[in-house]
Order: structure tokens, then C-alpha cells, then sequence
């Protein structure tokens, strides 16, 4: 099955629900950044709960930033994903493997509690919306929950969740999210706080083998299929972004790098692609500023 998003409503457009099966995507931020499981699951479910906030963005470019740091070990993990479903994102540490008691990753323990979720919306504004919120749990998901409540007003369950093989290839991830709308009924609350009690783990629905259409049917029986979205992997940098960057460096800076002889190296921190600048290519990006600025 191919990663995608499917966007439903159900009792009578009081709910609004996003499902979504992300495994290609987290694997290959998995291999990009070499995580281990349990790096790869808080990267995973955070570059999930992003993808999913992005596919309701009317316009292909506009983005979402979710910036989450609990001051654990996993350190800082970002997540960016745009409204035409290209995702990316990095884990401050991606070597973490830790285990609960119950042979689940210990997530929370990588991502630690004593922190903040950030949310970035740029959607073409002048300035981007931003909302920032204390971390619940460190699971991700709670905290997602308690971003939309807190920021955005709006009563959500948020569930993501990445499975992960004994060799560390992601097998299955994904997420669900279901939102209470404007002036819902006693009934529809009711009804989410069951799914909210009794729906198992996204990533294990996924692994076996349910559509996106099925899992949410699971669950409001009722719902009617909006919108299918491509969610995927994908990073726009390039060597024309990095030697813009580059340009940006004071003239004396960069004719002590050119007086050097060893270039410049920089790598993109969200795909992990390495550019290579010589002496000529800075001496070039020199002559071009100064020809700019005549």
C-alpha cells in the first residue's frame, strides 16, 4: 500500500477525521538520518502528526513546522510538511533505543516532558502563525491532542505511532486524528470518547494490511470520504539554496575561506546531502556579491 492521507467527516459533519499511512515516508527519514528505533519512532510520529496538519492547507507551498524539544536525550526533533504533501524533517539524536517494561519504545523517555511543542504555520502571510504549547507526555500524540485544544481550540484525538522491526526497518506507521467541530452534540462527544477508550494502535491497523477508508470506518461507520492526499518524503535543497547562504557571509569571512585552499562543506541537516564548495566556487560566489552590490 502506498502512503497517502484520506480526509472524512462523519455524524453529520460534526466530526472531522484525518487517517493516515506514512511507513515510506518514516523509513526513509529512518535511513536518511540512520535511527535507531527508538529515534525513529518520536521522529516518525512527528513527522506523521505534521503531514496531517498539512493536508488541510489550501495552497501546494504553504507549510507547517512542528518543533518539539522536551530537553531528553532525543534533543530537538523538527518536522516540515507542506500543503502538497512534501515532508521532511531530523531528530537531534538518532541513535536512542529505549524500552519500556513492556517491550514497547519508550518514546516519552527519549523525548522527555519538561519542554515545549511549537507549531509554525506559514501561510503566506505577512507574518506565519505560531502557537506554542507545554509537553503533556513526550508520547507525541498527547501532546498534538493538547496543541490543538490549547492553540486552535479545538478537541481532538490524536493517535501516531511507527512499528518497528527487530532489524530496525520501519514496518508500518501512521496516524489518526479525530476533531470535535463547532457546536457538536453530546452525542458526537460520547462517540469520540469511545474511539478515544478502545482504538488500538494505528501502526499495528496499518501492518495489517487495513486501508485508510476501513480504519476510519472502524470507527464512525457513518463517514463520508472528503479528500485522498499524497503525503512522501521529499527535500527541496540544493546547491543554489546553500550557495545563496553562503553568500550571506561577511566579504572578509569568505576571503579568509578562499585564502584557506579547503573550500566549504555543508551539509543539509533535514536530508543529511552533502555540498561541496572549492576554492573557485567561493572565489565565484565572491565576484558575484561584489557585482551585485556595483
Amino acid at each position: 500500500m502506498k502512503d497517502g492521507i484520506v480526509i472524512a467527516q462523519a455524524m453529520d459533519g460534526q466530526v472531522r477525521i484525518h487517517a493516515a499511512r506514512t511507513t515510506e515516508l518514516v523509513e526513509e527519514a529512518r535511513l536518511r538520518h540512520g535511527c535507531m528505533p527508538t529515534s525513529a519512532a518520536a521522529l516518525g510520529r512527528t513527522l506523521t502528526a505534521t503531514a496531517i496538519m498539512a493536508s488541510d492547507l489550501k495552497n501546494p507551498q504553504e507549510k507547517v513546522v512542528a518543533i518539539i524539544n522536551g530537553h531528553g536525550p532525543a534533543g530537538t526533533i523538527l518536522a516540515q510538511a507542506k500543503g502538497n504533501g512534501d515532508t521532511r524533517g531530523f531528530i537531534g539524536d538518532p541513535g536512542l533505543c529505549f524500552s519500556r517494561e513492556d517491550g514497547h519504545l519508550d518514546v516519552a523517555r527519549a523525548v522527555g516532558n519538561n519542554g515545549t511543542l511549537t507549531v509554525v504555520k506559514d501561510l503566506g502571510l505577512k507574518e506565519p502563525f505560531s502557537g506554542v504549547v507545554q509537553l503533556q507526555s513526550g508520547e507525541i500524540g498527547i501532546d498534538f491532542a493538547y496543541y490543538y485544544a490549547i492553540s486552535e481550540q479545538t478537541p481532538s484525538i490524536v493517535g501516531v505511532g511507527v512499528l518497528v522491526e527487530t532489524d530496525g526497518t520501519v514496518v508500518a506507521a501512521g496516524g489518526f486524528i479525530a476533531q470535535l467541530m463547532p457546536g457538536a452534540s453530546e452525542e458526537a462527544i460520547q462517540a469520540c470518547e469511545k474511539v478515544s477508550a478502545t482504538m488500538r494502535p494505528v501502526s499495528s491497523m496499518i501492518h495489517d494490511g487495513m486501508e485508510l477508508e476501513e480504519i476510519i470506518r472502524l470507527y464512525f461507520p457513518d463517514a463520508v470520504i472528503l479528500e485522498h492526499k499524497d503525503v512522501r518524503w521529499n527535500c527541496d535543497c540544493s546547491r543554489e539554496r546553500f550557495a545563496a547562504g553562503i553568500a550571506t557571509l561577511a566579504d572578509d569571512e569568505l576571503r579568509q575561506m578562499i585564502a584557506d585552499g579547503k573550500g566549504a562543506e555543508v551539509k543539509c541537516e533535514y536530508c543529511g546531502n552533502v555540498y561541496l564548495f572549492d576554492t573557485a566556487d567561493l572565489e565565484h560566489i565572491l565576484e558575484t556579491k561584489r557585482v551585485e552590490h556595483r
